[in-house]
Protein backbone atom coordinates (compact mmCIF):
# COMPACT_ATOMS: atom_id res chain seq x y z
CA UNK A 1 0.00 0.00 0.00
CA UNK A 2 1.43 3.24 -1.06
CA UNK A 3 1.99 5.96 1.61
CA UNK A 4 -0.99 8.36 0.29
CA UNK A 5 -3.07 5.12 0.45
CA UNK A 6 -2.54 4.54 3.30
CA UNK A 7 -2.48 8.02 4.90
CA UNK A 8 -6.38 7.73 2.85
CA UNK A 9 -7.31 5.02 5.21
CA UNK A 10 -5.84 6.52 8.30
CA UNK A 11 -7.98 9.81 7.35
CA UNK A 12 -11.31 8.21 6.79
CA UNK A 13 -11.33 5.90 9.85
CA UNK A 14 -10.54 9.16 12.21
CA UNK A 15 -13.03 11.31 10.53
CA UNK A 16 -15.77 7.75 10.88
CA UNK A 17 -14.84 7.58 14.75
CA UNK A 18 -15.85 11.40 14.95
CA UNK A 19 -19.17 10.12 13.43
CA UNK A 20 -18.96 10.88 9.61
CA UNK A 21 -20.01 7.90 7.31
CA UNK A 22 -18.04 9.35 4.32
CA UNK A 23 -19.21 6.95 1.50
CA UNK A 24 -19.23 9.30 -1.10
CA UNK A 25 -15.73 10.46 -0.08
CA UNK A 26 -14.38 7.51 0.41
CA UNK A 27 -15.02 6.82 -3.40
CA UNK A 28 -14.28 9.97 -4.75
CA UNK A 29 -10.71 10.18 -2.30
CA UNK A 30 -9.89 6.32 -3.30
CA UNK A 31 -10.67 7.38 -7.14
CA UNK A 32 -8.30 10.93 -6.83
CA UNK A 33 -5.35 8.95 -5.21
CA UNK A 34 -5.56 6.04 -8.17
CA UNK A 35 -4.94 9.43 -10.53
CA UNK A 36 -2.33 10.70 -8.28
CA UNK A 37 -0.26 7.16 -8.08
CA UNK A 38 -0.88 6.86 -12.77
CA UNK A 39 1.02 10.33 -12.32
CA UNK A 40 3.61 9.38 -10.65
CA UNK A 41 2.99 12.04 -7.56
CA UNK A 42 3.55 10.99 -4.17
CA UNK A 43 1.81 14.61 -3.00
CA UNK A 44 -1.10 16.51 -3.21
CA UNK A 45 -0.85 19.71 -5.42
CA UNK A 46 -3.22 22.18 -5.90
CA UNK A 47 -2.52 21.57 -9.59
CA UNK A 48 -3.13 17.86 -9.31
CA UNK A 49 -6.39 18.47 -7.26
CA UNK A 50 -7.73 20.87 -9.81
CA UNK A 51 -6.58 18.56 -12.86
CA UNK A 52 -8.66 15.97 -11.25
CA UNK A 53 -11.54 17.76 -10.11
CA UNK A 54 -12.16 19.25 -13.47
CA UNK A 55 -12.32 16.12 -15.28
CA UNK A 56 -14.84 16.16 -18.22
CA UNK A 57 -18.35 15.50 -18.51
CA UNK A 58 -19.24 16.64 -15.18
CA UNK A 59 -20.87 19.85 -14.08
CA UNK A 60 -19.23 22.83 -12.46
CA UNK A 61 -21.19 21.95 -9.07
CA UNK A 62 -19.83 18.58 -9.07
CA UNK A 63 -16.61 19.70 -10.10
CA UNK A 64 -16.59 21.85 -6.74
CA UNK A 65 -17.74 18.71 -5.06
CA UNK A 66 -14.43 16.50 -5.84
CA UNK A 67 -12.53 19.62 -4.90
CA UNK A 68 -14.31 20.45 -1.85
CA UNK A 69 -13.48 16.47 -0.48
CA UNK A 70 -9.77 16.68 -1.43
CA UNK A 71 -9.47 20.06 0.78
CA UNK A 72 -10.78 18.41 3.46
CA UNK A 73 -8.33 15.22 2.91
CA UNK A 74 -5.08 17.83 2.16
CA UNK A 75 -6.01 19.55 5.64
CA UNK A 76 -5.31 16.07 7.18
CA UNK A 77 -2.31 15.16 4.97
CA UNK A 78 -0.47 18.76 5.63
CA UNK A 79 -0.26 17.66 9.70
CA UNK A 80 2.03 14.75 8.32
CA UNK A 81 3.34 16.26 4.97
CA UNK A 82 4.21 19.78 4.82
CA UNK A 83 4.58 19.31 1.41
CA UNK A 84 0.63 19.22 0.55
CA UNK A 85 -0.88 21.97 -0.45
CA UNK A 86 -4.36 22.72 0.01
CA UNK A 87 -6.46 23.79 -2.42
CA UNK A 88 -8.08 27.22 -1.40
CA UNK A 89 -11.56 27.86 -0.41
CA UNK A 90 -14.00 28.37 -2.86
CA UNK A 91 -11.20 28.18 -5.88
CA UNK A 92 -13.98 26.37 -8.05
CA UNK A 93 -17.40 28.39 -7.76
CA UNK A 94 -20.90 27.43 -8.04
CA UNK A 95 -24.03 27.93 -7.33
CA UNK A 96 -26.74 26.02 -5.42
CA UNK A 97 -27.59 23.29 -7.41
CA UNK A 98 -30.81 20.88 -6.79
CA UNK A 99 -32.27 19.17 -9.64
CA UNK A 100 -35.75 19.17 -10.60
CA UNK A 101 -37.83 16.67 -9.18
CA UNK A 102 -39.38 14.18 -12.40
CA UNK A 103 -42.93 13.58 -10.39
CA UNK A 104 -44.15 9.86 -11.55
CA UNK A 105 -47.58 9.43 -12.65
CA UNK A 106 -48.99 6.00 -11.27
CA UNK A 107 -48.95 4.91 -14.86
CA UNK A 108 -44.99 5.50 -15.45
CA UNK A 109 -44.72 4.03 -12.05
CA UNK A 110 -46.59 0.90 -12.97
CA UNK A 111 -44.15 0.59 -16.40
CA UNK A 112 -40.98 1.04 -14.65
CA UNK A 113 -41.92 -2.60 -12.44
CA UNK A 114 -43.31 -4.08 -15.21
CA UNK A 115 -39.91 -3.02 -17.15
CA UNK A 116 -37.83 -4.34 -14.18
CA UNK A 117 -39.59 -8.10 -14.49
CA UNK A 118 -38.30 -8.27 -17.97
CA UNK A 119 -34.86 -7.84 -16.90
CA UNK A 120 -32.68 -11.17 -17.96
CA UNK A 121 -30.86 -12.24 -14.75
CA UNK A 122 -33.66 -13.91 -13.10
CA UNK A 123 -33.32 -13.13 -9.22
CA UNK A 124 -33.12 -9.26 -11.08
CA UNK A 125 -36.77 -9.76 -12.20
CA UNK A 126 -37.68 -10.42 -8.99
CA UNK A 127 -35.69 -8.45 -6.83
CA UNK A 128 -35.99 -4.93 -8.90
CA UNK A 129 -39.90 -4.78 -9.43
CA UNK A 130 -40.18 -5.12 -5.43
CA UNK A 131 -37.21 -2.85 -4.82
CA UNK A 132 -38.89 0.16 -6.73
CA UNK A 133 -42.49 -0.53 -5.89
CA UNK A 134 -41.42 -0.20 -2.06
CA UNK A 135 -39.27 3.28 -3.10
CA UNK A 136 -42.47 4.15 -4.68
CA UNK A 137 -44.96 3.65 -1.85
CA UNK A 138 -43.16 4.69 1.16
CA UNK A 139 -40.60 7.17 -0.38
CA UNK A 140 -37.56 5.68 1.29
CA UNK A 141 -34.49 6.94 0.32
CA UNK A 142 -32.47 4.29 -2.18
CA UNK A 143 -29.44 4.08 0.06
CA UNK A 144 -31.50 2.66 3.01
CA UNK A 145 -33.90 0.34 0.94
CA UNK A 146 -30.71 -1.53 -0.42
CA UNK A 147 -29.59 -1.44 3.39
CA UNK A 148 -31.87 -3.13 4.61
CA UNK A 149 -31.76 -6.90 5.75
CA UNK A 150 -34.31 -8.99 5.79
CA UNK A 151 -35.05 -8.93 9.44
CA UNK A 152 -35.74 -5.29 9.11
CA UNK A 153 -39.17 -6.65 7.64
CA UNK A 154 -42.06 -8.09 10.26
CA UNK A 155 -44.93 -9.27 8.09
CA UNK A 156 -46.99 -9.41 11.35
CA UNK A 157 -46.65 -6.46 12.10
CA UNK A 158 -46.67 -4.23 8.51
CA UNK A 159 -43.75 -2.64 9.45
CA UNK A 160 -40.11 -2.09 8.08
CA UNK A 161 -37.16 -0.87 10.65
CA UNK A 162 -34.58 1.35 8.98
CA UNK A 163 -31.56 1.33 10.44
CA UNK A 164 -28.94 3.73 10.95
CA UNK A 165 -30.27 6.02 8.14
CA UNK A 166 -29.22 9.11 7.06
CA UNK A 167 -27.70 11.22 9.97
CA UNK A 168 -27.67 7.98 12.12
CA UNK A 169 -31.10 8.24 12.49
CA UNK A 170 -33.06 4.83 12.72
CA UNK A 171 -37.04 4.87 12.46
CA UNK A 172 -40.18 2.17 12.08
CA UNK A 173 -42.30 2.38 8.52
CA UNK A 174 -46.01 1.16 9.04
CA UNK A 175 -46.74 -0.37 5.71
CA UNK A 176 -49.96 -0.61 4.04
CA UNK A 177 -51.66 -3.79 3.79
CA UNK A 178 -50.94 -4.49 -0.04
CA UNK A 179 -47.25 -3.33 0.43
CA UNK A 180 -46.88 -6.21 3.53
CA UNK A 181 -48.28 -8.93 1.02
CA UNK A 182 -46.18 -7.95 -1.75
CA UNK A 183 -42.87 -7.70 0.44
CA UNK A 184 -44.38 -11.00 2.18
CA UNK A 185 -44.23 -12.67 -1.80
CA UNK A 186 -40.67 -11.12 -2.67
CA UNK A 187 -39.32 -13.20 0.36
CA UNK A 188 -40.88 -16.48 -0.66
CA UNK A 189 -39.70 -15.97 -4.07
CA UNK A 190 -36.66 -14.71 -2.32
CA UNK A 191 -35.84 -17.70 -0.96
CA UNK A 192 -36.90 -20.21 -3.77
CA UNK A 193 -33.97 -18.67 -5.79
CA UNK A 194 -31.37 -19.00 -3.10
CA UNK A 195 -32.44 -22.16 -2.82
CA UNK A 196 -32.28 -23.10 -6.78
CA UNK A 197 -28.72 -21.06 -7.56
CA UNK A 198 -27.75 -22.59 -4.21
CA UNK A 199 -26.66 -19.26 -2.70
CA UNK A 200 -25.67 -18.71 0.96
CA UNK A 201 -28.33 -16.35 2.52
CA UNK A 202 -26.46 -12.93 2.99
CA UNK A 203 -29.05 -12.03 4.94
CA UNK A 204 -30.07 -9.10 2.93
CA UNK A 205 -33.42 -8.27 2.05
CA UNK A 206 -32.84 -7.27 -1.70
CA UNK A 207 -30.29 -9.32 -3.02
CA UNK A 208 -27.22 -9.56 -6.08
CA UNK A 209 -27.13 -12.56 -8.65
CA UNK A 210 -24.41 -13.47 -6.01
CA UNK A 211 -27.26 -13.34 -3.54
CA UNK A 212 -25.07 -10.56 -1.66
CA UNK A 213 -26.46 -7.08 -0.97
CA UNK A 214 -27.21 -5.06 -3.75
CA UNK A 215 -24.22 -2.88 -4.75
CA UNK A 216 -25.33 1.47 -4.73
CA UNK A 217 -23.39 1.59 -8.09
CA UNK A 218 -24.43 -1.84 -10.46
CA UNK A 219 -27.79 -0.79 -8.85
CA UNK A 220 -28.20 2.57 -10.40
CA UNK A 221 -26.82 1.08 -13.54
CA UNK A 222 -29.86 -1.52 -13.49
CA UNK A 223 -32.20 1.51 -12.94
CA UNK A 224 -30.89 2.89 -15.97
CA UNK A 225 -31.86 0.23 -18.11
CA UNK A 226 -35.30 0.15 -16.39
CA UNK A 227 -36.11 3.34 -16.97
CA UNK A 228 -34.57 3.29 -20.66
CA UNK A 229 -36.80 -0.06 -21.09
CA UNK A 230 -39.88 2.04 -19.84
CA UNK A 231 -39.48 4.21 -22.58
CA UNK A 232 -38.91 7.34 -19.84
CA UNK A 233 -36.91 10.63 -21.21
CA UNK A 234 -35.88 13.68 -19.28
CA UNK A 235 -38.21 16.23 -19.61
CA UNK A 236 -35.56 18.67 -19.55
CA UNK A 237 -31.90 18.66 -18.97
CA UNK A 238 -32.27 19.56 -14.96
CA UNK A 239 -35.39 16.98 -15.10
CA UNK A 240 -34.18 13.36 -15.69
CA UNK A 241 -35.88 10.30 -14.04
CA UNK A 242 -33.64 9.58 -11.27
CA UNK A 243 -34.57 6.46 -8.84
CA UNK A 244 -34.34 9.23 -6.14
CA UNK A 245 -37.32 10.89 -7.40
CA UNK A 246 -39.53 8.18 -6.27
CA UNK A 247 -38.95 9.11 -2.97
CA UNK A 248 -39.72 13.02 -4.16
CA UNK A 249 -43.25 11.18 -6.18
CA UNK A 250 -44.39 10.12 -2.85
CA UNK A 251 -43.94 13.04 -0.70
CA UNK A 252 -45.70 15.31 -3.19
CA UNK A 253 -48.71 12.58 -3.47
CA UNK A 254 -49.03 12.34 0.09
CA UNK A 255 -49.13 15.98 0.56
CA UNK A 256 -51.65 16.33 -2.55
CA UNK A 257 -53.93 13.78 -0.64
CA UNK A 258 -54.12 15.83 2.00
CA UNK A 259 -54.85 18.92 0.27
CA UNK A 260 -57.80 17.50 -1.64
CA UNK A 261 -58.93 15.88 1.38
CA UNK A 262 -59.36 18.80 3.56
CA UNK A 263 -56.71 17.95 5.98
CA UNK A 264 -54.88 20.18 8.72
CA UNK A 265 -51.35 19.84 6.35
CA UNK A 266 -49.54 21.89 8.30
CA UNK A 267 -50.25 19.55 11.81
CA UNK A 268 -49.52 16.45 9.40
CA UNK A 269 -46.51 17.80 7.96
CA UNK A 270 -44.33 16.61 11.10
CA UNK A 271 -45.64 12.84 10.88
CA UNK A 272 -44.47 13.00 6.91
CA UNK A 273 -41.03 14.14 7.91
CA UNK A 274 -40.84 11.54 10.07
CA UNK A 275 -41.73 9.10 7.69
CA UNK A 276 -39.10 10.69 5.64
CA UNK A 277 -36.51 10.60 7.75
CA UNK A 278 -35.88 14.51 7.48
CA UNK A 279 -33.86 15.56 10.81
CA UNK A 280 -36.22 18.80 10.43
CA UNK A 281 -39.76 19.46 9.21
CA UNK A 282 -38.11 22.52 7.56
CA UNK A 283 -37.08 20.37 4.90
CA UNK A 284 -40.39 18.42 3.75
CA UNK A 285 -41.68 22.17 3.44
CA UNK A 286 -39.93 21.76 -0.01
CA UNK A 287 -41.87 19.79 -1.42
CA UNK A 288 -44.76 22.34 -1.70
CA UNK A 289 -42.57 23.72 -4.33
CA UNK A 290 -42.26 20.85 -6.36
CA UNK A 291 -45.17 20.81 -8.06
CA UNK A 292 -47.54 23.60 -9.61
CA UNK A 293 -50.63 21.55 -8.46
CA UNK A 294 -49.23 21.66 -4.41
CA UNK A 295 -48.78 25.38 -4.89
CA UNK A 296 -51.91 26.19 -6.14
CA UNK A 297 -54.10 23.93 -3.45
CA UNK A 298 -51.83 25.68 -0.59
CA UNK A 299 -52.93 29.30 -2.33
CA UNK A 300 -56.28 28.27 -2.33
CA UNK A 301 -55.81 27.32 0.93
CA UNK A 302 -54.52 30.44 2.14
CA UNK A 303 -56.94 32.36 0.36
CA UNK A 304 -60.12 30.50 2.15
CA UNK A 305 -58.14 30.95 5.72
CA UNK A 306 -58.19 35.01 5.14
CA UNK A 307 -61.46 35.11 3.87
CA UNK A 308 -62.54 33.80 6.99
CA UNK A 309 -60.11 36.36 9.13
CA UNK A 310 -61.12 39.36 7.20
Amino acid sequence: MSPLRQALADYLSVRRALGSKLDRAEKLLGQFVSYLELQHVDVVTVEHAVAWATQPDRSGWWHAMRLSAVRRFAVHLRTIDDRTQIPPSGLIAHGKHRATPYLYSDAEIHALVQAATRLHSRVYAVTYPALISLLAVTGMRFGEAIGLDAGDFDPDAGVLTVRDGKFGKSRLLPLHPSTTDGLRHYLTQRQQLLHYKNLADSGALFISNAGTRLDHSRAQRTWRKVRTSAGLVPRSGNCRPRIHDLRHSFAVATLLDWYRRGENVAALLPRLSTYLGHADPKHTFWYLSAAPELLALAGQRLDTHLAGVA
